[in-house]
């Protein structure tokens, strides 16, 4: 017997509806990689066109480092979800995760080296191959486990950071790099950029980087697969409660954790504390917040549009950086450097709009995204069939 594809009846819509306002948060932050060059710049400096310090301020508060600890978990919890139905079928669950997940790392380097730098498809293919290998765990030993793997090391890091800025509290400004992302992006070819990109993914990527991000991301999968083995997500009624609590506290802590940059200065040690540890605890007030307002059918009608686009969470990822990406570099209108931060905001907005406005389009004729249909005919091996337009 073969792993099916979850079908349309089968899907959580509070889960597609987090993924919506997951991917709305990431253009917003990404955007700011998408027009400057972020990774060599003190972005509390850089940005100064008017309207822009507001701006990043919002950004930095309640988006930086809060969406894409959302989205993690509910990749894992998506693996988790795959688990429970395969184990519940009698149906062998690893064989298919990994084709799914090589068909993602696929996706991944494609989009890494030919459109974006900033790909995060990579490493979530490579963190849920090693969830694969502890799925089985239960779900307190997967929840217990990747806080310890998520705390222990970045507190670690943390201490070395207050450590560092006892000597230098200046963010690193790489004047050179931000010179050659200009030249590129702006106004090379397209194998400047190609070349450019390549830098930047490795500077992004390095082994130490790359340590980093593993005990970063994988740790959130494991919690996210913990809550799937709960269903806390489909339970929401019935742990409404324990929603409240994660809210309330996800929250307030969240926020005193975000804002302290804010209180006592900017320093790299204050921005580390703010994103690992103000980010995920945001974002699991986000997941709250969401998991509750779903509970009414009025909600979940008037935010639908959000949920479809959720439903087509690869297509909507891969078009923000296409469409970004011609705007900005020069194989396109070229303005990279040129936008202010507000803009660029603004613009991230405008992008969003088309994609819900598409998303509403076609899932009128078909049941998922179009790279989605790819992804599950490769995986699966199954010919996709238009949808009754009554089941979207």
């Amino acid at each position: 017997m073969r792993l099916q594809p979850v079908a349309l009846d089968e899907r959580v819509e509070a889960i597609d509806l987090m993924r919506g306002f997951a991917l709305l948060g990431i253009l917003l932050i990404n955007m700011l990689a998408f027009h400057s060059p972020l990774y060599y710049i003190d972005p509390y400096t850089w940005f100064d066109a008017p309207g822009d310090t507001a701006t990043f301020s919002f950004l930095d508060v309640f988006v930086q480092a809060s969406f894409y600890p959302l989205f993690a978990m509910l990749f894992g919890y998506g693996l988790g979800m795959q688990f429970l139905r395969a184990e519940e079928r009698n149906r062998s669950f690893a064989p298919m995760a990994v084709k799914r997940l090589s068909v993602l790392l696929i996706f991944g380097i494609l989009h890494a080296f030919l459109i974006w730098y900033g790909d995060i498809l990579i490493t979530y293919a490579i963190m849920g191959f090693l969830l694969i290998g502890m799925i089985r765990l239960e779900s307190k030993w997967l929840l217990s486990l990747g806080v310890i793997i998520y705390v222990i090391p970045q507190t670690l890091l943390l201490v070395m950071m207050f450590a560092a800025v006892a000597l230098d509290s200046s963010f690193y400004v790489g004047i050179q790099q931000v010179q050659n992302s200009i030249a590129a992006y702006g106004g090379g070819t397209f194998a400047e950029i190609f070349r450019q990109r390549f830098d930047d993914w490795m500077y992004g990527n390095n082994p130490l980087n790359y340590i980093i991000l593993i005990v970063t991301i994988l740790p959130l999968t494991m919690i996210g697969a913990a809550a799937a083995k709960w269903q806390l997500i489909e339970r929401t009624k019935e742990l409404k409660k324990l929603w409240i609590a994660l809210m309330a506290a996800g929250l307030i802590a969240g926020l005193l954790l975000k804002l302290t940059p804010y209180i006592f200065g900017p320093n790299i040690a204050l921005t580390f504390l703010q994103e690992i540890f103000g980010g995920p605890l945001l974002a699991v007030s986000y997941a709250a917040i969401i998991a509750l307002l779903a509970q009414s059918d009025g909600t979940r009608k008037l935010l639908r549009p959000l949920t479809k686009v959720g439903r087509m969470s690869m297509t909507t990822y891969i078009m923000q950086s296409l469409i970004a990406t011609t705007i900005f570099y020069s194989y396109g209108l070229g303005l990279y450097g040129q936008v202010s931060l507000l803009t660029g905001t603004l613009m991230a907005f405008g992008i969003f709009a088309l994609q819900l406005i598409f998303a509403e389009i076609w899932l009128t004729k078909f049941s998922q995204g179009p790279l989605e249909i790819f992804w599950r005919k490769v995986t699966y091996g199954l010919n996709f069939e238009k949808s009754n337009k009554s089941n979207n």
